[in-house]
């Protein structure tokens, strides 16, 4: 007998998000900082800014996002043997995540108009329950956002450079149904699990996924991926509500559309 299809481990319906939980401003050196938590996951995203660019950029007025991603050694159950980068070189799975969260918030941002300047999201996990790489874009994008902030503030950032806001979430094939926010005993037995990275508006960033065991229609990816949409969504709300009770407006760091679509 199959599993209830509208069970899920930790109560939620199949379409709905764990409710992010967002402290602003944890680490207080960096230019953009977050905590942020969604269930069991625990992500600390800061934003530091560096006023030189990679040797790839220097001299063409324009700047550069990068993004460096991190397991602690007690983000799950068993301790890790070590950090990543302590007498070995970062796993591939590492750098393949820290790939695709500097590629996402780099679509984020206007390089021209960032000038030659770079700035490094640090994505640190904490505790991981699933979904690690789309908390870390989305707590990510939050922490750029403040790091810009604290360059127009400081008069070093005159023009805004953020295009649209930008989220992530992953959604799967699991017992039958299509559930969103994957935790890892749903992502770890799902037919497919994708992890989609997009905008506000719904535009496409990338899209990550497979099946398992066997391929799948074409409409069930479809199916996957309006959910998916609609979790970016309710998160780049969320962004905003979070921001705005910082005291930052995030229409204020935004292109206006001419601009963007340009």
């Amino acid at each position: 007998m199959s599993a209830d299809p509208k069970t899920r481990p930790d109560g939620r319906g199949l379409k709905e998000l764990r409710a992010p939980q967002i402290e602003v401003g944890f680490h207080r050196a960096s230019e953009g900082s977050v905590l942020y938590r969604c269930g069991s996951t625990v992500v600390l995203c800061t934003a530091s800014v560096d006023a030189k660019v990679p040797p790839f950029l220097e001299g063409k007025g324009k700047g550069w996002v990068t993004a460096e991603y991190q397991m602690h050694p007690r983000a799950n159950p068993p301790r890790r043997e070590s950090r990543d980068g302590r007498g070995k070189a970062p796993s591939g799975r590492t750098q393949e995540i820290q790939r695709l969260i500097g590629r996402a918030l780099r679509a984020a941002v206007d390089m021209q108009r960032l000038g030659e300047r770079q700035i490094s999201i640090d994505c640190d996990v904490l505790e991981a329950d699933g979904g690690t790489r789309t908390a870390s874009i989305t707590g990510g994008f939050l922490a750029l956002a403040l790091a810009l902030d604290t360059l127009r503030r400081r008069g070093d950032l005159l023009t805004p450079v953020l295009r649209m806001p930008v989220s992530a979430i992953s959604v799967g094939h699991v017992n039958g149904g299509h559930a969103l926010d994957l935790v890892y005993t749903e992502d770890s037995r799902a037919r497919v699990d994708l992890n989609v990275v997009a905008t506000e508006r719904g535009e496409i960033i990338e899209i990550q996924g497979t099946a398992e065991d066997r391929p799948v229609a074409r409409t069930e990816i479809d199916l996957m991926v309006d959910l998916a949409l609609s979790g970016v969504a309710q998160l780049c709300a969320i962004q905003r509500s979070a921001l705005l009770a910082h005291g930052l407006e995030l229409d204020s760091l935004l292109m206006r559309p001419e601009e963007y679509e340009s």
